[in-house]
């Protein structure tokens, strides 16, 4: 990664933080124990690779940061809701993340599953609050029907489902991609068009174009993640690896091997930078953004 890539990583991930922190303010938050609970899962650090592509996504087509805000934040929402509730011991059963306890294990099971809830209610809340962020309403209308697309059965909690009765069980090629585009992809590819709807590019070639490349890193980060499952270092990780061999979940590495894994990851990349090659300069941070997703180690 270039010097003025990760510059431009960090001041997005330093904006985000400012802006879940106002989101989770939370004047009436039920009890004071969930309201930390929140904070704890929402601010406790990460990749923000879904807000980052909100920002980079509408920057490269123009978008002043401003009117990014409400979806970079609604759509980083959902994504810790989702490992709020992924973690829990009816699912993934995890104890840390992030390097730290999980939320369950911070609190109690029921406090991480109110604070899931909550997370994901205020998602939606956030895109919908004209007094916050300036955004047109049929804007706004566009993001909550994106959104709620990219987390329902069709996306986040379709594939979470698969993945759950999958547990034991051989899938082949095509299955696997279905349950991690839908699972993981999904919310990434949301991302992309998040900040699309929010410059205003609602259809058309440059649309077609962002929907594939969201598409294409939303399936080759999935499939890294399973790599650095296999290879990857616990302590960059911030969490043990070799979870998903030992709950019996199939995994591109287990199906087609490393090796084959990283080069459909790789080849996941390149499509996804051909996708974007007719925006020209205006897609070089995405670009970045698509080796970054297939080069990271956490």
């Amino acid at each position: 990664m270039t010097a003025s890539f990760e510059s431009r990583m960090a001041a997005y991930r330093a904006r985000i933080e400012r802006v879940l922190d106002r989101c989770l303010a939370l004047s009436d938050p039920g009890t004071p124990r969930l309201r930390e609970a929140m904070r704890y899962s929402a601010l406790g650090g990460g990749k923000r690779l879904r807000p980052v592509l909100v920002y980079a996504t509408g920057e490269s087509l123009g978008m002043p940061l401003d009117p990014l805000d409400a979806p970079a934040a609604a759509v980083e929402l959902i994504h810790v809701y989702s490992l709020v509730h992924d973690d829990l011991p009816a699912m993934d059963n995890d104890d840390l993340r992030r390097g730290r306890p999980t939320c369950h294990r911070a609190y109690d099971e029921a406090t991480a599953i109110l604070a899931g809830d909550a997370l994901q209610a205020l998602a939606f809340a956030v895109l919908s609050d004209e007094t916050q962020f300036d955004l047109p309403a049929q804007t706004r209308l566009r993001m909550i029907r994106l959104l709620a697309h990219a987390t329902g059965t069709s996306g986040m909690a379709g594939g979470q489902a698969i993945d759950l009765e999958s547990v034991g069980r051989t899938l082949d090629v095509e299955a696997l991609e279905n349950m991690h585009r839908r699972k993981t992809g999904a919310l990434i590819q949301c991302s992309v068009l998040l900040g699309a709807a929010a410059a205003g590019v609602t259809e058309g070639p440059e649309l077609e174009a962002l929907e594939r490349f969201g598409a294409d890193i939303g399936l080759a980060f999935q499939i890294q993640d399973d790599i650095l499952d296999v290879a990857g270092d616990p302590s960059v990780l911030g969490k043990s690896t070799g979870a998903d061999a030992a709950r019996g979940k199939p995994t591109y590495p287990s199906i087609i091997g490393l090796e084959a894994a990283r080069r459909r990851a790789m080849e996941l990349c390149d499509r996804a930078l051909d996708a974007i090659a007719p925006l020209g300069p205006r897609g070089e941070l995405l670009a970045e953004l698509a080796r970054y997703v297939v080069s990271r180690t956490h």
